[in-house]
């Protein structure tokens, strides 16, 4: 006996997404999956310089940062550095346009500060095929997540509803890629907690209506995880309303935003 739905009327045929879409969901779950990489990556190779080259992994900020990845390139052990000076410190960061606070003076200082590397030359030499493997993989993931970045930049400004993203306040062009991209096309069907948390969590600076849900929030007891949840969940339904009639978000079409401000005004 078969049996009919009676709520066929109220349901809305599904649609495949547009090739736009899918497009833009490539680049940006690709760049994703890289990004993740890299900082597995990096860590891989600071535990290793913490281990045997300690001076390596805090001479500079970052350990995946051009900088640090020429340094190691060209001192991947503390033999290879063991001549290292102020001048050549000074000449190496002029030659890769360091752009860092730091003098070759403090550089050269947080490298002898630190903890002693190996001298056993059997590990030294392990040690520097390894660090060099890690340093050119960094290089690359970097090199590729920064062509992808332009390449979500590109799809995004071709996407019909890429002006409504990037229209949201302090919302940058691959967080708006990294939203439209999980938001789809299957209105309001999306899932895209990770890009809209995200997003809420770097707005809240920018928005008062966004910082107030957020401060109301944390006042309630809520912590910054819960309170960054409920701050997206309000994102939602205004970026819902703007897909809905297809306009970019406008601060002073949005009735709360406007009442708040009418309110700090009397204030």
């Amino acid at each position: 006996m078969y049996h009919v739905d009676l709520r066929q009327h109220k349901l809305t045929v599904a649609v495949p997404y547009s090739g736009q879409t899918r497009a833009l969901r490539t680049v940006v779950r690709t760049r994703g999956d890289l990004v993740q990489t890299r900082v597995a990556t990096a860590n891989q190779l600071t535990a290793l310089l913490e281990d045997c080259w300690p001076g390596a992994a805090v001479i500079f900020a970052g350990i995946a940062s051009p900088i640090a990845l020429a340094f190691l390139a060209r001192y991947p052990t503390p033999d290879s550095a063991r001549h290292l000076g102020e001048k050549r410190i000074a000449a190496f960061c002029a030659s890769h346009h360091y752009t860092g606070r730091r003098t070759a003076a403090e550089l050269l200082e947080r490298l002898r500060s630190a903890p002693a590397g190996t001298t056993d030359q059997a590990i030294t030499v392990g040690l520097a095929d390894a660090v060099l493997a890690l340093a050119a993989v960094l290089t690359a993931l970097s090199a590729a997540i920064k062509n992808l970045n332009q390449s979500a930049t590109a799809r995004l400004g071709e996407h019909p509803d890429g002006a409504i993203f990037t229209s949201l306040p302090r919302s940058g062009q691959i967080s708006a890629a990294q939203m439209l991209a999980e938001w789809g096309d299957c209105r309001p069907a999306c899932e895209f907690r990770q890009a809209v948390t995200a997003f809420a969590d770097n707005n809240r600076h920018a928005s008062p209506w966004a910082a107030q849900i957020y401060a109301g929030a944390i006042a309630g007891g809520k912590d910054h995880p819960h309170a960054t949840r409920i701050l997206a969940r309000a994102w939602i339904r205004v970026i819902y309303r703007c897909w809905l009639d297809g306009v970019p978000y406008d601060p002073a079409r949005h009735g709360a935003a406007q009442l708040l401000h009418a309110s700090q005004q009397a204030a």
